[in-house]
This record gives structure tokens, sequence and C-alpha cells, in this order.
């Protein structure tokens, strides 16, 4: 069973999850409306993800005898200024949801709950993944988008971009 504390976390960050979701189709919705079809995709991906990163804390709570309580997801409240601003949005974003990862993680040691640490494990990694593939992104839009070319092929790029469900069991 499941310490509440622990238990608590874990249904907050079903929460978090999702409105990352909501976050990432609303940058996607921004990069679509400029015609920026390719970074639109690479976000409603990216929403993707978090929606199945929210759903395996869902999973995993239910796994686990809870009945996790689903709360209102918030509306996200970004105004975009350029086309670089979800991009650094994104990056900050991701660092936070490391933050409330490696939160939940310390709670879970604290508490002993070494099940709970494993399942984490995937997360703590996905976690390195994701502030990595936002600061390469940011990163090489700052070197290559200034150029009208650069931008139109690192839109073609990030249009390639293809959904594959996480491979975490429970």
């Amino acid at each position: 069973m499941l310490k509440k504390e622990v238990a608590a976390l874990l249904e907050q960050q079903i929460n978090k999850e999702f409105y990352s979701a909501y976050l990432y189709l609303d940058m996607s919705n921004y990069y679509y409306s400029k015609n920026l079809d390719g970074f639109g995709n690479w976000f409603k991906i990216q929403a993707q993800e978090e929606r199945d990163h929210a759903m395996l804390f869902l999973t995993y709570l239910q796994n686990n005898g809870e009945c996790p309580k689903l709360g209102a997801i918030d509306a996200p409240d970004k105004v975009y200024e350029s086309f670089r601003d979800p991009l650094a949005a994104s990056l900050v974003h991701e660092e936070y949801v490391t933050s409330l990862i490696n939160a939940i993680y310390a709670e879970a040691m604290k508490a002993n709950d070494f099940r709970t640490l494993q399942f984490l494990d995937w997360f703590v990694k996905e976690q390195g993944e994701e502030e990595k593939n936002a600061n390469d992104l940011l990163g090489r839009f700052d070197l290559f988008a200034s150029d009208v070319k650069g931008l139109y092929a690192l839109d073609a790029e990030m249009a390639a971009r293809t959904y594959t469900a996480p491979s975490l069991t429970l």
C-alpha cells in the first residue's frame, strides 16, 4: 500500500501532466496559426506524450489500490510574441516538471517506497530526455532560424516527428 503523502503527490502529478498536454497543444496551435506546421506537429506530438505520462501515473495508482481524484485542468495562459517564445517556455516547463518528479522521488525515498522509486526511475530518465530535447530545439532555433531558409528547413524537420508510445510496463 502506498503511503498517503506519496499517493497524494502521484495524484497531483496526473493533473500536472494533463496540464502539460494542454500547454503543448496551445503551443501547437500557435505555430499552426503562424503557418509553421512542422513546429505545430512537434508540439502536438509532445502533447500526446504528456497525456500518456498522465495515464501512466493514473494506472500506477490504480494498480496500487488507489482511486485517484481528478482535478480541473487549468487553461494555458501564455502569450507568445515571437516564434522563439514557445520553445523557451517549453524548456522552462520541462525543468519545472523535473522538479516535480524529483519531489515525488524524494518523498518515496523518505517513505522507503521502493516500488514507487522503481516506477519513477523511468520518469527521471524521461525528464532528462525532455529537457535535452527542449534545450536542443531552442539551440537549433537560435542557430538557424534567423535565416528564412534555416527556419524553413527546421520546420520541415519538425514535421517529420512521429508519435511513439512510451514503453514503460506497470
